[in-house]
C-alpha cells in the first residue's frame, strides 16, 4: 500500500489567506507559541481552483461542490431538450426528491430550488440526469401529481401514522428505471479526480459516501506569529476641494508568516476510487485507462498542491510568494508521518546568513533524520529555490520541479509505460 507526502515550508508576504469569523487570519497555538494557521479546506478548494484554472483535471472528471444541481439540471432540460422553463423546474425538482435528497424549507424564490446541503458531485452527471428525466418525463410528471396528491391529502388528516402512509406510498409510485438511474449517477465517483482525492459526505445517503484517498493537515507557520494591522481609509473622490478628512476608515489584520504544509496520498485508495462503484450497465475501466487515470491524478494533485494559494484578502495584498522547498517522500507500508514537530521551537532567522526559511529547512530536515528509523528506508527527494547542501543522510536533491514531480511519480507508480 503506497503512500506519497509531501512536506512544503512557504514563505509569505503580508496577507490574510484564510479568516475566521471575526475576519482575523486564523491561528492556534502550538508548541506553546501562537501560530498563523491556513485550515486544511481552504487548501483543498484552493487545489481544487487550480485543477481548473491550470487545466490539470479538464471539466468532466472535476467534481462541483453545489447546492443548485435542481437548477443546473433544469437549465439543461430548458436548452437542450426543449422543455418549458417551469415545467423543466418541476421535473429536476421531483427528479432530485425522488431519490430522497431534501430540498430548503426556508426562504423563498431560488432558494426553496436549493438542496439541503452542498452536494459534491461530477460535473458530468448533470447532463447524465437531463437525459434521463427528458427520456422518462411523462412518468416523472405523473409521479408529481401522485405525490402533491398525497401532500394535500396529508395536510388535511391529523393522524400521523396516516402521514407516514401515504408518504410510503408516494415513495413506491416513483419510476424505477429513473430512480436506478439518478442514483447512478449520484453515487458513481469513477474519473471524477477531486472527489476520489478528497472524499464525499452525504448525510442523507450515507451508502454514495466516499472516503478521501487524501488528507491536507492545517498549515502552521514555522514562526511564531506576529499579528498586524493595517489601519486605511477611503476618500471620496466626488466630495467637495473644501471638505477635509475621509468618508470611510477602518482595519484589517495580517500576518507574514513561513507555512508548513502536509498532505499525503494513498494511492491504492486513490486507484479504488477512481475505478468507482460500478453497476450492472456500466463498463469497467480497462487496467491501463485506470492506470493512466491514476497517474495524472497523482501528477495533477502533486502541481496543484505546490502551486496552490489561498484567495483571501489578495486584492489587497497580493501575495503570490511560491513555496521554497518541497520534500517528497514515498512509503511502501507503514503510517504516514507529519513533520509538524520539527517547529515545536520557531523557526527564526539568524544573523545576516540564515534567513527564516533557511532555518525551517534546517529543522525540517534534522528533525526527518532523527526520524530515519520510524521513516524507514523509503526514498525521499527535495527541491528548493536555493542551494543545499547534499550527503547520503539528506533527500536526493532535484534541480527542478518537473524532475521532482517526475521522480516522485516513478517511485510511486513506477515507470511510464
Amino acid at each position: 500500500m503506497k503512500k506519497i507526502e509531501l512536506h512544503l515550508l512557504q514563505n509569505f508576504a503580508p496577507s490574510n489567506l484564510n479568516r475566521d469569523d471575526t475576519g482575523a487570519p486564523k491561528d492556534c497555538e502550538f508548541g506553546g507559541h501562537r501560530r498563523a494557521r491556513i485550515s486544511s479546506q481552504c487548501q483543498k478548494r484552493a487545489v481544487r481552483q487550480v485543477f481548473e484554472m491550470d487545466r490539470l483535471v479538464d471539466k468532466e472528471n472535476r467534481g462541483a461542490r453545489t447546492k443548485r444541481l435542481i437548477q443546473k439540471v433544469a437549465d439543461v432540460l430548458h436548452d437542450m431538450h426543449c422543455h418549458e422553463r417551469e415545467a423543466a423546474l418541476q421535473l429536476a425538482i421531483a427528479a432530485i426528491e425522488g431519490v430522497g435528497l431534501g430540498r430548503n424549507k426556508k426562504g423563498d424564490g431560488e432558494d426553496l430550488l436549493k438542496t439541503e446541503y452542498l452536494l459534491f458531485v461530477p460535473g458530468r452527471i448533470v447532463n447524465e440526469i437531463a437525459a434521463v428525466v427528458h427520456e422518462h418525463h411523462a412518468d416523472l410528471q405523473a409521479w408529481a401529481r401522485h405525490k402533491q396528491e398525497h401532500e394535500k391529502a396529508d395536510k388535511q388528516e391529523a393522524e400521523g401514522k396516516h402521514k407516514k402512509d401515504t408518504k410510503k406510498a408516494a415513495q413506491g409510485a416513483y419510476p424505477k428505471e429513473v430512480r436506478e438511474a439518478v442514483e447512478t449517477s449520484l453515487r458513481n465517483t469513477q474519473r471524477t479526480v477531486d472527489i476520489a482525492l478528497f472524499g464525499r459526505m452525504i448525510a442523507d445517503k450515507p451508502e454514495w459516501n466516499v472516503d478521501a484517498a487524501c488528507q491536507v493537515a492545517q498549515a502552521i507557520s514555522t514562526n511564531r506569529v506576529q499579528m498586524d494591522f493595517d489601519f486605511f481609509t477611503a476618500v471620496d473622490d466626488l466630495r467637495p476641494r473644501e471638505t477635509a478628512g475621509s468618508d470611510m476608515m477602518g482595519t484589517v489584520q495580517f500576518n507574514s508568516s513561513c507555512f508548513y504544509r502536509y498532505a499525503v496520498i494513498d494511492v491504492d485508495s486513490l486507484r479504488k476510487n477512481l475505478k468507482g462503484d460500478i453497476g450492472p450497465n456500466e463498463a469497467d475501466l480497462a487496467d491501463a485507462e485506470l492506470d493512466a487515470l491514476v497517474r495524472r491524478a497523482v501528477g495533477a494533485f502533486m502541481q496543484a498542491f505546490v502551486t496552490a494559494i489561498p484567495t483571501g484578502k489578495q486584492n489587497g495584498m497580493a501575495a503570490h510568494n511560491f513555496p521554497s522547498y518541497v520534500l517528497g517522500i514515498v512509503r511502501e507500508d507503514g503510517q504516514p508521518l507529519s513533520l509538524a514537530n520539527a517547529f515545536l521551537r520557531p523557526a527564526r532567522p539568524r544573523g545576516d546568513d540564515v534567513d527564516l526559511v533557511d532555518d525551517s529547512i534546517e529543522k525540517l530536515e534534522s528533525y526527518a533524520v532523527r526520524l530515519r528509523g520510524a521513516l524507514g528506508e523509503t526514498p525521499w527527494i527535495s527541491w528548493a529555490d536555493r542551494d543545499l547542501e547534499s550527503h547520503d543522510m539528506h533527500p536526493t536533491r532535484a534541480r527542478t520541479l518537473s524532475e521532482f514531480y517526475g521522480c516522485v511519480t516513478k517511485l510511486a507508480l513506477g515507470a511510464e509505460a
